[in-house]
């Protein structure tokens, strides 16, 4: 598709859509929009670190999620991955993705340590 997983400019990395695969591509916890949710944080920590940022730094994330009534287990992982700081948070229902598996996928913005 000619995309970035994420791109670095003016101070902050910028995260594309993340679902919760592994490295081979098949979904993680199908049926389980919580433990989605924590494979794709522990995805975007790594993501993160390599752009020279960190889950601390997260300044916005963009959630979307395709059965809306779920909200709690999402906001349950993301409560839990940004332990101590909140970032500015939009939740968003979608149809559903590609893979009609997918539960959920979030987006990025983060301040990089330059």
């Amino acid at each position: 598709m000619g995309y970035s997983r994420a791109v670095v400019a003016g101070g902050l990395v910028f995260i594309s859509a993340t679902a919760a695969t592994d490295a081979t591509g098949a979904l993680v916890g199908k049926g389980d929009v919580y433990a989605q949710t924590r494979t794709i944080f522990d995805k975007l920590a790594a993501v993160l670190a390599e752009a020279g940022s960190a889950i601390e730094w997260v300044v916005q994330t963009r959630v979307y999620i395709t059965d809306v009534s779920r909200w709690e287990e999402v906001g349950r992982a993301h409560g839990e991955a940004f332990a101590g700081h909140g970032p500015a948070l939009s939740l968003v229902h979608v149809k559903p993705f590609v893979d009609p598996d997918m539960l959920v996928e979030i987006e990025m913005v983060a301040a990089v340590n330059e």
